[in-house]
């Protein structure tokens, strides 16, 4: 059994922030932080004192982490990055609101004496002597300390307060990782209820000294449990009050839920998966549709939550292709118009939007990256609207004239057909697409045929497969890059206009050129030749695509599958420690490197242009790390330079690590290997939700069991499977109950909703 801890994180946008630029406004950017690591950084937009970043993220974390904090920075090219506030959520706030933070909250001051972190090791002990007893603190060493100083580390000592005795240790110079073995006695009176306050401090020569933290202990709870030895998280100084600058530094809206998971053996789960997959492999010929009923009773809010976890829990039982084929079957069997098909947010069309992110999110890259990266770098004036034409200068110096708008609408047409390249990269992937998606393919091709056969309907099928290849997958990816790991950074607005203008051209073109289509945007025409000339291409490209047969699936699957994928690539610096002086650009070297779960690799040319911000590379090894049983507890951050190391000062190279290894925090990435028992655990904790639901549903059945009736439509289910269901609920929830951490806590009813 273990407790995993989940963090889903929006971060949308910022207003009303103070200008820290000398043209009046800023160029914001957020940094998330879990436990003063930081572990998100969104993209920087520029010029803008209102920024809107609408990023999201999934951070897998430590149960025992304390507080989670934004901060909103602004960027200099030339100087340090500008601190304009911060939102701090503790852990305690977000379990008490299992729905989460949604709302726009004021950004506070960054105060100094609050951003504390890493841990002091003590040992504690209260000693009998022949007057009186005497408590002796021994200040064994500290590690991950703020750095103070401008060469990135501190100068710390220890000041050691009881009952107005001060005693200090001594001093280490540059060091976030002091190791100190000093011991301080003082001496107790009977009764005694006062504290003993523990600060690191790092010492300034010219100013005043830094606050790094500080620990207070108990002395009569000392008393009791004596003696105690252990790593102390350093506190902060009590916050201050400030009400007086609320909305002063601007707002933040975020959205932000925890989830606290008891996972059980896999044992537990074992009923609840067999139950569902004998659904799934028996399909629309089974007796009953529990999956029918799932989608019954799932709400509109939580559809894409559970749809991604039953997703992959039949991706890891071999099922994906199988669970998806049922829904389209019941999607079609209660479709009666062709225009309205996949078209809605129904369960299908969720799950195969997950099951594409899944297993094409790969596929994907190596068809729009370079189309991408090529939008990007040329920055072209792109407009195809004459009412949002911009007339620009044109020619030599001294020889500008306006270009026209009819120049303006034709150049933009020519760029925008040279990027129809897509679509021609698109028709030669078929064997590069996974083997599992064309299959998956194949089926919905199949179906839909089958459910609208004739003449009229010849393009059904093809617009099936195009509404989420083209319409959920390919398009959403054009329009939004970064959120798709196809870029860095946003678009600036110019960018965005060409992929916008790009994206509703592979629209049409996946919605086969109808008149319906067409009819919407009339200015799109000059792009009609490149859209024709589209459809046939991906027309083609689909024949091919789902042309694939059981044995020719299996050999690419199992050729694909001796690839190891990679996890993460691209550029990563190398300092070079041999060098003397500054650390200026010629002290490092640029390479770039390939992570597979089998191994680290590397070479000085690129294979992509994929850049990746240094926390997911670090998200990304501990991944392909978990289950290393070889794993250090400890390590060194800095470098073993003359005979010590930089970190700690320690002069034993092979001597153990003065940091501890974090191994716990994440980022929940596409391509993440499978956990079954979590995703059980998922699916548990939604059909609990709707219990109440399922229980009608069942007294429903046995009404209509005892009037000899028998239920009407395919969806529903007989009162076999669902009685069936329903047991190992119970079980599940005794088993819960029985665990050391007790039963799930119920869903609570309302939201929380951050201050206005």
């Amino acid at each position: 059994m273990a407790k995993r801890s989940s963090l889903y994180i929006r971060i949308v946008e910022g207003k009303n922030l103070p200008a820290k630029d000398i043209t009046g406004s800023s160029d914001p950017y957020c940094i998330v932080k879990v436990d003063n690591e930081p572990i998100i950084r969104t993209a920087t937009v520029w010029k803008t004192l209102c920024p809107f970043w609408g990023e999201e993220y999934q951070v897998h974390l430590p149960p025992t982490f304390h507080t989670v904090a934004f901060y909103v920075m602004d960027e200099d090219a030339l100087s340090r990055d500008d601190v304009i506030g911060k939102v701090c959520l503790p852990r305690d706030t977000l379990a008490s609101h299992p729905k989460g933070f949604s709302g726009w909250t004021h950004l506070t001051e960054v105060d100094p004496d609050e951003e504390v972190q890493g841990e002091i090791h003590l040992r504690l002990e209260v000693q009998p002597g022949t007057r009186a007893c005497r408590l002796r603190c021994s200040v064994l060493e500290a590690r991950d300390l703020a750095p103070k100083d401008r060469n990135g580390a501190s100068d710390p000592f220890v000041r050691v307060r009881y009952k107005g005795r001060t005693q200090e240790t001594s001093i280490v110079k540059k060091s976030c990782y002091p190791r100190w073995n000093e011991t301080f006695e003082f001496e107790l009176e009977e009764g005694a209820t006062e504290v003993l306050c523990v600060e690191t401090w790092d010492w300034d020569l010219v100013s005043r000294n830094d606050f790094l933290g500080k620990v207070v202990i108990d002395i009569q709870r000392l008393q009791v449990a004596q003696p105690e030895e252990g790593w102390f998280r350093l506190q902060p100084y009590q916050t201050k009050s400030r009400q007086h600058d609320e909305g002063n530094l601007g707002s933040l809206q975020l959205e932000v839920r925890l989830r606290d998971e008891m996972v059980l053996p896999s044992s537990c789960y074992q009923p609840l998966v067999q139950l569902l997959c004998h659904e799934v492999k028996l399909g629309m010929q089974g007796p009953g549709q529990l999956i029918s009923l799932i989608e019954e009773t799932t709400s509109t809010e939580c559809r894409q939550d559970v749809a991604t976890n039953l997703l992959k829990l039949f991706l890891g039982q071999g099922l994906a292709k199988d669970f998806l084929d049922l829904l389209f079957q019941l999607e079609l069997s209660r479709t009666s118009e062709t225009n309205t098909l996949f078209r809605s947010n129904s369960l299908a069309s969720k799950s195969m939007e997950s099951f594409l992110k899944v297993a094409g999110m790969q596929y994907l890259h190596g068809v729009l990256g370079p189309i991408i990266n090529k939008v990007f770098e040329e920055k072209k004036y792109v407009e195809l609207d004459p009412s949002k034409v911009e007339v620009k200068d044109v020619g030599c110096s001294g020889l500008h004239r306006p270009q026209t708008e009819a120049e303006v609408l034709e150049q933009s047409a020519q760029t925008l057909r040279a990027h129809g390249a897509l679509l021609s990269a698109l028709s030669r992937s078929v064997r590069a697409c996974p083997a599992v998606v064309r299959a998956t393919f194949r089926q919905l091709f199949r179906r839909v045929r089958e459910r609208f056969p004739g003449a009229q309907h010849e393009n059904v099928p093809f617009i099936a497969v195009t509404s989420f290849l083209c319409l959920r997958f390919f398009s959403p990816a054009i329009m939004s890059p970064k959120l798709f790991h196809l870029r860095e950074r946003h678009a600036d607005a110019r960018t965005s206009r060409t992929l916008l203008l790009l994206a509703k051209a592979v629209q049409n073109v996946g919605n086969m050129d109808t008149p319906a289509s067409r009819a919407k945007e009339a200015w799109m025409e000059p792009l009609q030749p490149t859209v024709r000339q589209g459809v046939a291409q991906l027309k083609d490209f689909i024949t091919k695509l789902v042309d694939i047969e059981e044995k020719d699936e299996l050999d690419l699957q199992r050729t694909l599958s001796l690839q190891a994928p990679p996890v993460k690539e691209g550029p990563l610096f190398i300092h070079r420690t041999k060098g003397k002086g500054p650390l200026m650009s010629s002290s490092f070297k640029k390479l770039y490197f390939f992570l597979t779960t089998e191994a680290l690799s590397f070479a000085k040319t690129p294979s992509s242009k994929c850049v990746n911000e240094l926390n997911q590379w670090l998200s990304a090894l501990r991944k392909v790390s978990i289950n290393n049983t070889g794993l250090l507890g400890s390590y060194h951050p800095g470098v073993f330079r003359g005979d010590k190391w930089s970190c700690c000062h320690q002069k034993e190279k092979t001597g153990q690590g003065c940091d501890k290894t974090r191994s716990r925090v994440t980022l929940q990435e596409w391509n993440d290997p499978l956990d079954h028992d979590l995703e059980a655990q998922l699916i548990y904790r939604h059909l609990l939700g709707v219990e109440a639901m399922l229980w009608e549903r069942h007294r429903e059945l046995s009404r209509g069991a005892e009037a000899g009736t028998v239920p009407a439509s395919p969806g529903e289910a007989p009162k076999d499977s669902l009685a069936q269901l329903l047991r190992v609920l119970q079980d599940l929830r005794e088993a819960h109950s029985s665990s050391p951490a007790g039963s799930p806590p119920s869903e609570p009813n309302c939201l929380l909703e951050l201050q206005t």
